[in-house]
């Protein structure tokens, strides 16, 4: 349990680290990605929360990607709980106020990620 919940976390990460260069550096794409209408792409405003987004998200993958490589195990899960819950919240948030597709992409893989772990003895 404890292989799939750090591979499950890890996965997690990874799609935080896509998400926040989409968002960050590729924005331009993002708003396609997003379903941001075509006239709204060189809104500086929309930009700019993309942006910011996108610092957010690579907030959540280096705190997961740091909870995976922690030299001390337990303080390492520990982390993970923390990260795996704040990128359920996220996703819970962005589904009501976004798309509901986000609880899926974002909410369900952390809840399993979480559910893993704790099945594993956090």
């Amino acid at each position: 349990m404890a292989t799939a919940a750090s591979i499950v976390a890890g996965l997690v990460a990874a799609l935080h680290v896509w998400i926040a260069i989409l968002e960050g550096l590729l924005w331009q794409r993002a708003t396609r990605v997003f379903g941001i209408p075509r006239d709204q792409r060189d809104n500086p405003l929309l930009r700019a929360m993309l942006q910011n987004q996108g610092i957010y998200n690579a907030f959540l993958a280096a705190g997961l990607g740091w909870g995976l490589v922690h030299p001390e195990a337990a303080v390492g899960v520990q982390i993970q709980l923390f990260f795996l819950g704040c990128v359920a919240v996220a996703g819970v948030v962005g589904a009501v106020t976004a798309s509901p597709r986000i609880l899926l992409v974002q909410t369900v893989p952390a809840l399993l990620g979480i559910g893993l772990r704790l099945a594993a003895g956090a």
